[in-house]
């Protein structure tokens, strides 16, 4: 008789104010303004980008495309790597001490957080997906449920065990709140929050 294939234990960890203090994509922006002051010319049109989705003339994704512009005229390899040598001791360090397959799944872009995977040892990175020429958004933006369409374009639901779940916003990441088979974690200025499901969440 064939014995059945052991299926891979993962944990889901987002990215931004959960690993990090800080949001990424943001704290880059600001970062790239500063070293690279040519970008601010994109400045108006940004702000002329985020009215029109207040008032509901685009969404939130289509602001990310106007707001990633600016990559297309920095050195973006060195640019990455200078403000990861930055910010990479901010990393909260319980994440450090992962025991299990490591599944970050977030909304900033591919192209930032691939240098910081690749330093703190990533098993899996599914990000927002940005054009390697250009910067900008490719698909959709990588939240809500985009991130477990994302996941499972990856992983076989019947390949893999989701057993802890972290992430700061209970707001935006219910959905892969919903898929731990074992804990949740609410993360706080850092600290990790244990919470039931059942008890955030009236499903």
């Amino acid at each position: 008789m064939k014995a059945e294939n052991k299926k891979l234990d993962i944990d889901i960890y987002d990215f931004d104010k959960t690993i990090v203090p800080f949001d990424s994509g943001t704290l880059f922006f600001i970062y790239s303004m500063l070293h690279y002051p040519w970008c601010m010319v994109f400045l108006p049109f940004i702000g002329l980008a985020f009215l029109a989705m207040v008032i509901g003339l685009i969404h939130f994704t289509q602001f990310k495309k106007v707001c990633y512009i600016y990559v297309l005229f920095i050195p973006k390899k060195k640019a990455v790597a200078k403000f990861w040598d930055k910010y990479e001791k901010d990393v909260h360090p319980w994440f450090n001490e992962r025991k299990r397959y490591s599944v970050v799944i977030s909304a900033s872009p591919d192209f930032l957080l691939e240098e910081i995977g690749k330093r703190l040892g990533f098993n899996e990175l599914i990000a927002t997906r940005h054009s390697t020429k250009t910067g900008i958004i490719v698909g959709k933006n990588c939240r809500g449920e985009e991130k477990v369409r994302r996941l499972f374009e990856i992983f076989d639901k019947n390949d893999i065990n989701i057993i802890d779940v972290y992430s700061d916003s209970l707001k935006y990441d219910k959905h892969i709140f919903a898929l731990a088979t074992g804990k949740c974690f609410h993360i706080v200025d850092g600290e990790k929050n244990e919470f039931k499901y059942s008890e955030v969440y009236n499903d």
